[in-house]
């Protein structure tokens, strides 16, 4: 099976001729290994064993009674993954490549710090050398994800420049792959960047998607009537996506970062944005009028990115998923209502996704599917000042 290159007009390759050979090995190895059964089986095995996979579907009962849902809330538990969100995946995926490929170093760019993670723990556990880059800004607010990963083994290396986030953070973890191509693997964690990685991201995290599609099936009785996910690059919402883009009778949704609002500093590069190159690929982005790439906002590190993956972006054009946003106010709020109504702290991120459910109640088909891609221990220091709570009390 070939690798897609290119999702209608977005995608492709926009990068140093240094690194096009290492795109050319990626590419050859996924399309070797991907079906491999020695590949699919140590995969297999290592998700079942080592990541807790599948993860279940929740009915979340008190948030449909408090939100007045006319149907039922189900929740794809990714936050209960090895180390708290789905970004493992698509990391021990990537890492078993990169072994295949004989790399001996991978490196990693991460905002929220949850692929960072991800990274260091499968390279811990596969023996491999690990560097990640995390701006300055993202490494203050996601201090534990910092601590995690040096105590992984990784080393992490703080970015300053721009606005010390996530587009940084790629930026120079981009130019350390340029300089050490031969020996090192770089691990995207999003849908982005240059073919082939927004297909093997996507089919890393299509396990999402399958999962919830039988689990739906066996445990409900029907498919959802609508999926919900958030959209930074968009991992997640790929990922839980593909297992339904072929049934035309589930309203997919992906949610990005408002911020401020959108007549405001936010995330939101579908709704706000226009095509347009940013790290090696062609996707939607945030820009000013002379082309610069401009600064995203978000209460969240992992949305906190001014583009999108190239799959979003046609998914767009082509009018299969339907693409909103919701504010730093409206996450913040359906962030404590999740977490004191279910017992579920969830990621800055996945409470995007929740605060669109909440606001679209009464418009939603039911059931309701929303991918809760990751557990928000990372995340309570900074949601914990923003909403007035205080450990020293």
């Amino acid at each position: 099976m070939s690798v897609t290159m290119r999702f209608g007009p977005y995608g492709g390759r926009y990068v140093p001729e240094t690194v096009i050979g290492a795109l050319d090995e990626l590419t050859a190895a996924f399309e070797r290994y991907r079906d491999e059964p020695e590949f699919l089986g140590e995969l297999g095995e290592l998700l079942g064993h080592y990541v807790g996979r599948p993860t279940p579907i929740y009915r979340a009962r008190r948030l449909e009674e408090a939100w007045d849902l006319s149907s039922e809330l189900w929740l794809k538990r990714e936050d209960l993954c090895h180390t708290g969100a789905h970004k493992i995946n698509n990391a021990l995926g990537q890492v078993l490549l990169a072994q295949r490929m004989g790399k001996q170093r991978i490196i990693a760019e991460t905002g929220a710090g949850q692929h960072g993670v991800a990274t260091a723990t499968a390279s811990a556990l596969l023996g491999l050398e690990c560097r990640v880059y995390m701006g300055r800004t993202d490494m203050h607010r996601q201090r534990l994800n910092v601590i995690r990963m040096r105590m992984l083994g990784a080393e992490v290396m703080p970015v300053d420049s721009g606005s010390g986030t996530l587009k940084d953070a790629t930026s120079e973890a981009i130019r350390d792959w340029v300089t050490n191509v031969e020996h090192t693997h770089y691990i995207i964690g999003s849908a982005v960047g240059p073919a082939p990685y927004p297909e093997i991201v996507a089919h890393f995290q299509s396990i999402i998607g399958i999962e919830s599609r039988a689990q739906m099936l066996d445990e409900v009785g029907v498919l959802p009537g609508t999926v919900v996910a958030c959209v930074g690059g968009g991992s997640n919402a790929i990922g839980i996506f593909r297992g339904f883009l072929d049934d035309p009778d589930v309203a997919l949704v992906g949610v990005e970062a408002g911020g401020e609002g959108l007549g405001g500093l936010h995330g939101a590069s579908l709704a706000k944005g226009s095509p347009g190159v940013l790290h090696g690929s062609f996707s939607y982005l945030l820009q000013d009028p002379d082309g610069q790439v401009a600064e995203a906002h978000s209460v969240s590190a992992g949305l906190d990115y001014p583009g999108v993956g190239p799959e979003h972006s046609h998914l767009r054009d082509l009018g299969r998923v339907t693409y909103s946003n919701a504010t730093d106010e409206a996450a913040l709020s359906a962030f404590l209502e999740c977490s004191r109504r279910e017992g579920l702290i969830p990621a800055l991120e996945t409470s995007h996704a929740l605060a669109y459910v909440r606001d679209s109640a009464a418009t939603l088909a039911g059931p309701v599917l929303v991918c809760l891609s990751g557990r928000g221990d990372k995340d309570v220091d900074q949601a914990g000042a923003a909403l007035g709570i205080d450990a020293s009390a």
